[in-house]
């Protein structure tokens, strides 16, 4: 540990209580990686934050003495944003996991950083309200790394990404000072909206230590149909042709015929073994059209080609596809010893010409390459599977050439999981370095002495799968 760490150690441990502060290398070795290829770096320390009293104390010591600060919400993280790749302090939520407020007539839940998504989903739900953000991990998730990362998931298409839902931060900067943004309204313009330019920063100009997210009515009903298809290419052409009707699902996955075989022992329905794509669609809405506006969704899918459609029949059914459907990343890292992820996104019309790149790519470089995600807003998961070491410098090209298609095809190179460190090294492949520079600009004003996750998005570093 550093005398500038001890120093500050020393500081946060007067203002704190006594057990918020932990040294312990195992325990700190807990902290060191999230759930990305990101190489682990155990801190020096890790603080447990409980109140915004705690975060202005953490961030005005560090900010006297040059100590680096990682905030650290769930740890569920794929670009490795959460890794504290130069030591320093671990800034944790766990303790701050409230939620504060569900006003009904408002429409607003106040939430701390630490509260788990799938919590907040059900305690609105109860209430019969709705919070649209839905990333696959939402059962371990918090909502503090998905404000920072922009997070999205399967509803995206129809309800929209973190930021669509974020209505007012409270935060404290790399000085320690709080700061109100944003607004507990709908509609709102007074001055520049900082709120939304902290959501997906990443943590790397302020700490959220609340927030206020907006809520809707729920659903009335939701209905669920399983298209299998005979390839990714008919499923990206159905897709469309949703969309071409003014069709307007909440989700509509893609799976390619790798990862509709790991999804196969899964669901309750007869996968044929010829059905070498899927397409998982969610409808819903009151329970007077919703039946009719399945119908079409199925007809139009059955008019392009699929070889059958099949619909849950009750709500175990649906669970279990969705089921699933989120296993299906752990699922493909257990097929291959090494697997890399990068969740590109194209736009709608453009997902036929991606996958043929990625046809392309895969058969040059020797490299695996199973596809699946969230088409209905062109947000593809293109993973990189291999098995041997020596593999490594043709799955680096493979990820770089699929990233050079995403960018000529009018895409972008990240939908939901952010930059981190794991893309940072690409990120020069999509924005001009102007754009770079005014960015680096705002980090400096936010945080000039850059204590605050450093290493993160512009930061030099590369993949660490092996």
């Amino acid at each position: 540990m550093t005398a500038s760490v001890a120093r500050a150690l020393s500081e946060i441990d007067r203002a704190l209580q006594s057990d918020q502060v932990v040294t312990d290398p195992d325990v700190c070795a807990s902290y060191a990686g999230d759930e990305s290829e990101t190489q682990p770096r155990t801190p020096d320390a890790v603080v447990r934050a409980r109140s915004q009293r705690d975060v202005i104390a953490v961030m005005s010591a560090c900010s006297r003495h040059g100590v680096f600060v990682t905030p650290r919400a769930g740890g569920t993280g794929r670009t490795g944003g959460a890794v504290p790749i130069h030591g320093g302090i671990v800034l944790a939520f766990e303790g701050m996991a409230a939620i504060d407020e569900i006003h009904r007539s408002d429409l607003v839940a106040v939430v701390e950083p630490g509260v788990v998504l799938g919590h907040l989903h059900q305690a609105v739900e109860a209430e019969g309200l709705f919070y649209g953000p839905d990333p696959n991990s939402l059962a371990s998730c918090a909502l503090g790394g998905n404000l920072a990362e922009n997070a999205g998931g399967p509803r995206a298409f129809k309800y929209g990404v973190t930021r669509d839902w974020a209505l007012g931060l409270e935060v404290v900067t790399a000085d320690g000072t709080a700061l109100s943004l944003g607004k507990r309204t709908v509609k709102g313009v007074t001055g520049y909206d900082l709120a939304a330019l902290i959501v997906g920063s990443e943590g790397t100009l302020a700490v959220i230590t609340r927030a206020t997210l907006k809520l809707i009515p729920r659903p009335e009903s939701v209905a669920t149909l399983l298209a299998l298809l005979p390839d990714a290419h008919a499923a990206a052409r159905a897709v469309n042709a949703l969309v071409g009707l003014g069709i307007v699902p909440r989700c509509l996955e893609l799976l390619d015929g790798y990862t509709l075989d790991l999804v196969r022992p899964a669901v309750a329905f007869a996968i044929p073994q010829h059905a070498r794509a899927a397409l998982l669609v969610e409808l819903d809405g009151p329970s007077s059209s919703l039946q009719q506006e399945l119908e079409r969704a199925g007809n139009a899918i059955l008019a392009i080609g699929a070889l059958d459609v099949l619909v849950a029949q009750n709500g175990s059914e649906r669970e279990r596809l969705w089921a699933a459907r989120r296993e299906l990343s752990r699922a493909i890292r257990r097929s291959a010893r090494f697997k890399l992820a990068e969740d590109v996104v194209v736009p709608k019309s453009r997902i036929p010409a991606l996958l043929d790149a990625r046809d392309r790519i895969s058969a040059r470089f020797g490299v695996a390459m199973p596809t699946y995600g969230h088409a209905g807003d062109g947000n593809l998961h293109v993973n990189f599977l291999w098995d041997e070491t020596g593999q490594e410098p043709a799955v680096h090209a493979a990820i770089e050439a699929t990233f050079r298609e995403v960018v000529a095809l009018g895409g972008t190179l990240t939908g939901e999981h952010g930059i981190g460190v794991l893309k940072a090294p690409y990120l020069g492949l999509e924005q001009s370095p102007q754009l770079l520079d005014w960015q680096q600009r705002v980090k400096a004003l936010f945080d000039p002495k850059g204590i605050l996750n450093p290493g993160k998005i512009f930061g030099p570093a590369a993949h660490h799968a092996c």
